[in-house]
This record gives C-alpha cells, structure tokens and sequence, in this order.
C-alpha cells in the first residue's frame, strides 16, 4: 500500500511540474519553446528510478523520448504507452489562473495541458516510476513513449519517430494513450444514476487543406468581376452553410445505443439532441462524430487598400469519419468552385479499433476494479491523436486517460479551452487504474 501511494503522490507532482514547462506549440513555420526542457524532465524522472531513456530530436528542441520495459513474456505483442508534452498556446489574460503556474485550488491542477495531455503523461511516468522501484515485471513489454509536435500533426513528433525510428515500436502490437475513458455521469431509467467511462476506439481522419481563389488583379477604384477575395468569401460562405448528412459509424452507433438502453431516452439517426443532453461533459466530441465537418479557420489576402489582389487564401480543417475521405473531399471540391484550387497541407487517416478482445476487457476490468458497477462504452472522437501515426506499423490504438470526473464537469470544452483543469483526485484514480492494466495487460 505503501508504494501506491507513493505513486499516487508522484502523479500529482509530475503533472505540477510539467505543467510548468511551457512547451506551447504554434505550428509549422512558427517559433516556440519547444518539447526539449520537458523531454530532459521525463528523461531525469525515467532515470531516477534506473531506467534507460532514449531522447531524440526531429530538429533542434522537437525532443521526443522512448523506453522499453521488458515484460514477462517477450513473445507477446509489446503495448505502446504513449503521450505528447506539447501544448497548444494560452492567453494568460483569459484565464482566472496562470495557464503554466500548475495551482492547485478548489481539488483541481489548472493549467494548460492539465487535460490535454500532461495529466496522462503523469500517470504514465508515476506508473512506470513505482514499477520500477518495486521490481514490478509487466506481463509484456511496454514501449513508453513521449513524442513532440502532436498539436500540429505529429510531423516532428510521432511521425517522424516512426519513419526514422521503426525499430523502437518493434513488435508493438497495440497502443494506448489520451482523450478515451475518461467518465460521465447519466440518469438511469427507473431512478438513480450510472456512471459509464466512454473508450475510444475510433478517431475521425484529418485533412487540412488551403482553398486558393483566383481573379483579376486591379485598382481599388476600378470595378471588378473577378475579384479574387469575392470569390473566395463565396466558397466560403457556401462551405460554411453547407450541412454535412450524419453517418452512424459503429462506435458512435454502439455509443449511442448504449446510452439510451441506460437511460432509457430514445434517439433517432436525424434527432440525438435529447440523448446527449444527458453527457454535456463529452457531447462536444460525440456531436463531431457524427458526420464529417469542415471549419474555415484562417485567411490571408491583400497587400494594399487599394490594390484588389490576384489570389485570396483560407485554410480549412477538414475531418472526416473512417470510410468517408473521399466524399468530403469531393463535396469541398463542388462547395469551392470553378476558380478556386485546393491544396493538402496535412493528411492523417482515420481510425476503427475492434472494442473487443484482450486488452479491451483488461481495459473494462481496471476501470471496473476501481469503480464497481460503472458502464463501459465505447466511442469515435473527433480530433485525432499520435495512434494514427503508430497505425503506419500495424499497431491499433486507443484512447484511455482513465479519469472518474465529477458529474457537473463540462470536460470535452477544455481540450484546447480556458481554464484547463483536472481534479486531483481524478489524476490519481487514473494512476490507480492504469498501474491495474499495465500488471494484466
């Protein structure tokens, strides 16, 4: 008990102290601090206890770390244990606490990355850490990893660790890491209420394009029929209005199903509203699962108040459900016109785990040994994580940052929110949970 918790403490600190290290990530072409500090900080904490990290760069301070456990039986397939120490950015003049302060007021840790994702990265390090101070052996390997860059794609990060170094996931089979198990709480039918922790088993794809339009350059003065800006604010305005056709994909449907049979709300393929009403916490995610969707999310045109300008740009995140790629693209295609050009900036595919087999009901008994009586369901998130990237070598992955939340909590609105936070004693349920799976894993 003694060194539980130890670990339980460690996890507290851990996400504290790399809360701290402000590693914002801006994107490509763009200065940032970089992963480095925090990646030499895994590296120190992995080291304190004798393990052997290996730290890498992609580029100067795009710093990603990989250690291998060895398990019990070095003949089954290894599980990946992954999390990313990058952050997007934070005003501080928006929040009510410092975004890199890490304080710790009414039972929670506030800062950026509090959930999205240094909270795991946490569990993980405080799990691996008193394993290793016990002598624990875990059943298979585990490939613990911390990659750079995952909030812009993982192209310095997961990415490129797995096409400059395969040989670090060697034998993986599977993998877990952020957004999936985490808990919301629904009225049951007949009185009461059912806590039931949603395992992500699919990830929507992502296409990040940039729509060009084009025109006829000329004086601000002079009237013009092929304005460039014109055009593109007409694509724009049709893309925005367009309504993408809902698609039940299996998880969302297994999810939704599950809910109602819970709750005893019926829903049906046009109305859902009534049905998520119950999980404002996760109904962010869950609603992006329910058809592609297409955001216009930055412009650049012009040069001069008097010049009308040859070509106008938005860039435009696209996501889209597993099997519908080329239907979105196609729609965006027609959306944009005949003078608008369409170019990809950053691919990544979906994903569609099976929510069955050894690890997933490893998975339902860490969760239900913690928290007896809870419901498991599994769902298809709508952003993406770095388990698309270990998907290029075979390996499935899932989303499991197991956390038990208040019922009141609205959580998906802080994934990249204000005022990100965690409540401690959620960090160390998930530290309790996760150090059951990784023993019967």
């Amino acid at each position: 008990m003694a060194s539980q918790t130890s670990a339980e403490s460690d996890v507290l600190r851990i996400c504290r102290d790399l809360i701290r290290i402000d590693t914002s990530n801006y994107g490509p072409g763009t200065e940032g601090p970089g992963e480095r500090e925090a990646a030499e900080y895994v590296v120190g904490q992995l080291q304190e206890v004798g393990l052997e990290p290996e730290l890498f760069e992609s580029e100067p301070g795009r710093a990603n770390v990989v250690v291998r456990i060895p398990g019990a039986d070095r003949e089954r397939g290894a599980l990946v244990v992954h999390g990313h120490l990058d952050v997007v950015p934070a005003d501080a003049a928006d929040w009510s606490h410092d975004p890199f302060a890490a304080d710790v007021e009414d039972g929670c840790v506030w800062g950026r990355g509090a959930v999205d994702m240094k909270d795991m990265d946490a569990m993980i390090l405080a799990t691996v850490r008193d394993f290793a101070r016990r002598g624990v052996t875990p059943p298979r390997d585990l490939v613990v990893a911390f990659f750079a860059d995952e909030e812009a794609g993982g192209v310095k990060g997961s990415h490129w660790a797995v096409d400059h170094r395969p040989e670090l996931f060697e034998g993986a089979t599977e993998a877990i890491s952020e957004v999936g198990g985490y808990s919301v709480t629904v009225p049951k039918k007949g009185g009461g209420d059912q806590r039931a922790y949603l395992l992500q088993t699919g990830e929507k794809g992502i296409r990040w394009i940039r729509l060009t339009a084009h025109g006829r350059a000329g004086h601000g003065s002079v009237p013009n029929d092929e304005n460039a800006i014109a055009r593109l604010a007409a694509a724009i305005g049709r893309i925005d209005a367009h309504v993408w056709p809902r698609q039940y994909v299996a998880s969302v449907r297994q999810l939704l199903d599950g809910l109602a049979d819970i709750t005893g709300t019926t829903y049906t393929d046009e109305d859902t509203d009534a049905l998520l009403a119950h999980i404002p916490g996760a109904r962010n995610f869950v609603e992006g699962a329910l058809a592609n969707v297409s955001n216009p999310t930055m412009l650049n045109a012009g040069y001069k108040h008097n010049v009308i300008p040859q070509t106008a740009s938005v860039n435009v995140d696209c996501r889209f459900l597993p099997g519908h790629e080329d239907e979105l693209m196609d729609v965006i295609a027609e959306l944009a016109g005949e003078h608008v050009t369409i170019e990809t900036l950053h691919r990544d595919i979906a994903l569609d785990a099976p929510f069955e087999g050894h690890l997933v009901e490893r998975m339902k008994d860490a969760l239900r040994t913690e928290d007896p009586g809870c419901e498991i369901l599994p769902y298809c998130l709508s952003a993406g994580t770095d388990n698309k990237a270990l998907k290029q070598l075979g390996i499935n992955g899932y989303g499991f940052t197991p956390l038990r939340l208040p019922s009141d909590l609205l959580f998906a609105p802080m994934f990249h929110g204000i005022d990100e936070r965690v409540p401690v004693e959620s960090l160390e349920f998930g530290q309790r949970v996760l150090a059951r799976l990784l023993t019967d894993c």
